[in-house]
């Protein structure tokens, strides 16, 4: 039989993809090797390192946050995509600041990885809604709005008065979701 994580680097993606369900039968043995694949100079090599992390049960969050600082968009997108899977509070610092990769796909996928960490992201969420640049802004204030903690109000309601349609679509949607449907004007 092949050796699946050999399978990884061959070059053939769909090779490579049909191999996954083979390192996940591995279980945590298959771990370290990923880690090892994962320090390659080949992206195509650390991308599938990547996926396979993110898709083993036995992958902690922690395996996974330094692909968020790879100088690939797309392998720091798989790293993103896979915190969504293995949530974690010691991803957070690297999730906030990914909400403002050069990618959007990549910042997109961090704000749903806060998502799935839900009310421990809230404090640094409702921070980065306030101070970050705006498409950060905007991306907090998504996240906020499908986290839905009251924390997040006092943030709402400032982006609703500036002159932002995305933030203040995020922001009414935010408060409709906290049972705060009202109309807000500027006056």
């Amino acid at each position: 039989m092949t050796d699946p994580l050999a399978e990884l680097t061959c070059g053939d993606d769909d090779r490579a993809e049909r191999a996954i369900p083979a390192i996940l039968e591995m279980g945590a043995a298959a771990i370290p090797r990923l880690l090892e694949l994962a320090q390659s100079q080949d992206s195509d090599s650390r991308w599938w390192a990547a996926r396979a992390l993110a898709a083993s049960p036995h992958a902690r969050t922690s395996d996974l946050v330094p692909f968020l600082g790879d100088s690939n968009p797309e392998i720091r997108a798989a790293a993103a995509l896979g915190l969504s899977h293995h949530p974690g509070g010691d991803a957070l610092p690297a999730l906030i600041q990914t909400l403002g990769d050069s990618d959007p796909l990549t910042a997109g996928l961090a704000a749903n990885a806060l998502v799935k960490l839900g009310k421990p992201a809230v404090e640094s969420l409702v921070e980065a809604a306030q101070e970050g640049q705006s498409n950060v802004r905007i991306l907090a204030l998504r996240a906020l709005s499908e986290i839905r903690d009251h924390r997040a109000i006092p943030v709402m309601m400032q982006c609703i008065q500036e002159d932002s349609a995305l933030l203040g679509y995020w922001a009414q949607l935010g408060l409709e979701r906290l049972g705060l449907d009202m109309i807000y004007i500027k006056p």
